[in-house]
């Protein structure tokens, strides 16, 4: 059954993909095929549940999306896709943790958390802004 968030998720991918970034499920993942890699429904640490997208760059995490229906606040979310940052399986790959970037969005409305980090990691970012 369709949740409410699968047209977000659907007006995300496109977005996403016109915006340079390759978009892939979790189990054909391949980190090194593209310099910005978004990955869908991305398992967290057992017991965490997951994150709409887990947006890879350079082969390494750098934030997360959380996908919310049209009309949801989303100053409401941020907690949630905070979390996200932090609960990451042991061994990931991230440019830093937590991750220095978290999105919330409904595809017509989006938010951005950013975490003081390095200064390569936000020019490297820029470059596949969304």
């Amino acid at each position: 059954m369709a949740q409410p968030e699968d047209q977000a998720r659907e007006n995300i991918d496109r977005m996403l993909s016109q915006a340079g970034w390759a978009v892939q499920d979790p189990g054909n993942v391949h980190l090194s095929a593209h310099r910005g890699l978004a990955i869908r429904n991305f398992t967290l640490k057992h017991g965490h549940g997951f994150a709409d997208y887990l947006l890879y760059v350079d082969g390494r995490a750098a934030g997360v999306i959380e996908a919310k229906k049209e009309g949801v606040t989303l100053t409401g979310v941020e907690t949630q896709s905070d979390k996200y940052t932090k609960d990451l399986p042991d061994g990931l790959p991230a440019w830093s943790k937590p991750l220095p970037f978290s999105y919330q969005s409904t595809s017509i409305e989006t938010r951005r958390t950013v975490r003081a980090v390095e200064n390569r990691i936000v020019v490297q970012a820029k470059e596949l802004a969304w």
